[in-house]
């Protein structure tokens, strides 16, 4: 049985750099561990310092993206909401359902300030996933420090596409005005 290489330092690194630009949806950090045959901590290294050099690589709660400036232009919104925790999905869902991905999660917190953390859910398989390990890892939602109030960055490929996701959530009584 042949064992396979590891790819060291510099090489690994622009390889994963490449795996993240080719692909459009996000690699997990065991991914490109086993492809590189390096355990996930240095996989997480890797990313901290490619993102040092400023390449704009975010980690998602499905794994790691890289943000290229795409051609078609995309339209951003954020907008205040306030549910509770059990009403998460469906207020994500109602989002994701008109063709809008929400980006991140904002909180206002007392002490550290403004606290943001990635979601990067387009659809209800990835809003079902990102519940799914909130959990099974029994973490609080961000919006639980707040009493449920909490900002979400949108962004779509009209205006009109967050125009009706706003309608929506304002209509079940989570958007904030």
């Amino acid at each position: 049985m042949k064992k396979e290489k590891k790819l060291l330092g510099e090489e690994r690194r622009a390889l994963i750099l490449q795996w993240l630009k080719e692909n459009h949806r996000p690699m997990t950090g065991t991914e490109l561990a086993n492809k590189t045959n390096v355990s996930r901590q240095v996989i997480v290294q890797d990313i901290s310092l490619l993102k040092a050099r400023n390449e704009p690589i975010i980690a998602t709660s499905q794994g790691y993206l890289y943000l290229s400036s795409s051609s078609t232009h995309m339209h951003t919104r954020v907008i205040a909401c306030c549910h509770t925790p059990e009403q998460t999905k469906e207020e994500l869902y109602m989002i994701v359902d008109h063709g809008v991905t929400v980006k991140d999660v904002k909180i206002e917190h007392p002490v550290y300030g403004d606290l943001t953390a990635s979601i990067m859910v387009s659809n209800r398989l990835e809003v079902d996933e990102f519940i799914r390990k909130i959990n099974e890892t029994k973490s609080a939602y961000l919006s639980q420090l707040t009493d449920g109030v909490h900002l979400h960055t949108l962004e779509a490929d009209c205006v009109e596409k967050l125009d009706e996701a706003c309608a929506a959530l304002k209509q079940a009584g989570f958007l904030i005005e």
